[in-house]
């Protein structure tokens, strides 16, 4: 039998009422109080019940993660904080791969009930707002990414239109006149690929550059590497001193293609990507990219799922977590 409540207020002197309170962390416990029940507590390596505790409030303990390729670095690294910001709320996560796909993802939205889970943080690809507007479970829902904002549910995003910009700012702060954008998506009227377009638009036409814009299916290493050979193909005075790759994925197979070209980055053509994914710290040369605040992410989605399911109603809220740019050496390489 493991130490009971009861166990810990006889050793401590005090109610069993007031050890409940201590353990559930309410506030107004005077301080000696607290002390001695937190050293009773410590003597008799008492383990809370958390079984029992979610039966009692009607819940699991816990959450659903649903992301689009487990495999991809930005996600696998995701996860690993959102995992994180879960456990400090006791919560143990499922995670659910969806390929894209628009079956699966509808799967996952009408069914999570039947999973018994008590929260979903989804990153859908596929599904669009008059699909997730006409959803018959009532899980509580957070969504990550950009395929649907200002929608029926709490949203967590970077800025991706100001963060494509600053990227794209540093890279003609450079004296480079002929940059490219690598990752854009004919069949995405919605979601990250235009949200980075427009950035980099912005930031060119503001500074009177043409525009040179690379296509692709999807943002593998492979996709970069098809694309890059397809800019250079044009021969030295078409080809671009600079490109901004959509996401690491691109930029590395891009980098590829350059270096596998017999030209020199960044010399050459200086390299950017988004997502600060670990491969790009050790690349060669090393990736600049901008790095979005992932455990941000993480812990905004995983307070707001808090919130939904405590009680505490609000509006769908649009939040914005930070990103900073990492300068590394495939635009700017170290003195020596």
């Amino acid at each position: 039998m493991g130490t009971s409540l009861r166990d810990v207020a006889v050793l401590a002197g005090v109610s069993v009422k007031t050890v409940s309170n201590v353990v559930n962390g309410y506030a107004h416990v005077a301080p000696a109080t607290r002390a001695k029940v937190e050293e009773a507590l410590a003597r008799l390596d008492y383990r809370p019940n958390l079984s029992a505790r979610n039966l009692r409030q009607g819940r699991t303990g816990v959450i659903a993660l649903a992301l689009p390729e487990l495999d991809a670095p930005y996600f696998a690294e995701l996860s690993r904080f959102v995992i994180d910001a879960a456990a400090e709320q006791r919560w143990l996560v499922v995670i659910e791969q969806t390929d894209g796909s628009l079956e699966r993802e509808r799967q996952i939205l009408d069914g999570v009930r039947d999973h018994r889970v008590d929260g979903l943080i989804f990153s859908p690809i596929a599904i669009g707002a008059d699909e997730l507007a006409a959803r018959t479970d009532d899980t509580a829902l957070v969504l990550l990414g950009e395929r649907i904002h200002d929608g029926p549910a709490d949203h967590v995003a970077i800025d991706n239109v100001r963060a494509a910009r600053d990227v794209t700012e540093h890279l003609i702060g450079l004296g480079r006149t002929r940059v490219a954008a690598l990752g854009a998506q004919d069949s995405s009227v919605s979601g990250t690929a235009p949200l980075r377009l427009a950035g980099y638009r912005e930031a060119m036409t503001a500074h009177g550059l043409p525009e040179t814009v690379a296509t692709v299916e999807r943002y593998h290493r492979a996709d970069g590497f098809a694309a890059m050979a397809a800019l250079l193909a044009g021969g030295a005075g078409e080809r671009p001193d600079a490109v901004f790759c959509f996401n690491d994925l691109l930029a590395l197979g891009a980098m590829r293609a350059i270096l596998s070209s017999g030209l020199r980055v960044p010399e050459d053509i200086a390299l950017a990507g988004l997502d600060d994914i670990e491969d790009g710290r050790y690349s060669t040369p090393t990736l600049t990219t901008v790095a979005p605040d992932k455990s941000q992410l993480a812990h905004i989605a995983v307070d707001l799922l808090k919130r939904r399911l405590d009680g505490r109603a609000h509006a769908p809220q649009e939040l914005r977590a930070g990103y900073r740019l990492m300068v590394r050496e495939s635009t700017v390489r170290p003195s020596p």
